[in-house]
């Protein structure tokens, strides 16, 4: 039986399309039963119509409180049975009632070595710090920011030609291929040492 899926994203949903796709070839036993986009001009909202997948968009400032538009989130992945949520660039803290319905379902990823380099723009933070490793973090989402705990990591070395858009590029290859394998993984709850096998 597929898992049903809810992936959270904001900006051009690059991993949301990878995912969508191993899904299609069989390689991730889920179903995306919905895109819940923050940023309703976002390209990943045009991603999810061409896969025939519903998305439902929401505008946080039309909102008194993170509450109130988690708890209408809530009632929407309720309804349509959601078992994991995933989170795919969606650039906003998840708040306590989302946390608490789906405690150890909600799944992120973050392009840096955490817990180095957390939150916005964790790229540039790396580049700055002129550290010579970053990489790639999938990990289940708490009340803090990029500070759950950790399920898998893949490290990228900075090459001292790099810059934000080379080294992005490279980060995204070694995303699109882990975060569908991390993902079939906890749905169907390999243990995190055969990951990699």
């Amino acid at each position: 039986m597929k898992k049903k899926l809810a992936v959270f994203a904001s900006g051009t949903g690059s991993n949301f399309e990878f995912i969508a796709k191993e899904i299609t070839k069989g390689t991730v036993d889920g179903e995306i039963e919905i895109l819940v986009c923050d940023k309703p001009g976002a390209e990943v909202i045009e991603k999810a119509e061409s896969l025939s997948i519903p998305v439902w968009t929401f505008d946080a400032k039309l909102y008194p409180s993170k509450q109130s538009y988690e708890t209408e989130i809530l009632l929407k992945l309720r309804e349509i049975g959601v078992e994991w949520i995933i989170l795919a660039g969606y650039m906003r803290l998840v708040g306590p009632t989302l946390l608490s319905a789906f405690e150890n379902r909600i799944v992120n990823i973050h392009p840096s070595l955490l817990p180095a380099f957390p939150g916005k723009d964790a790229i540039g933070q790396a580049l700055d710090a002129g550290v010579k490793l970053t990489g790639v973090t999938i990990h289940f989402v708490d009340a803090g920011m990029d500070t759950g705990k950790i399920i898998e990591q893949e490290a990228v070395r900075i090459e001292s030609q790099d810059d934000r858009l080379t080294l992005q590029k490279r980060i995204q290859a070694i995303e699109h291929e882990l975060f569908p394998k991390t993902i079939q993984a906890l749905l169907t709850s390999i243990p995190r040492e055969e990951i990699n096998s």
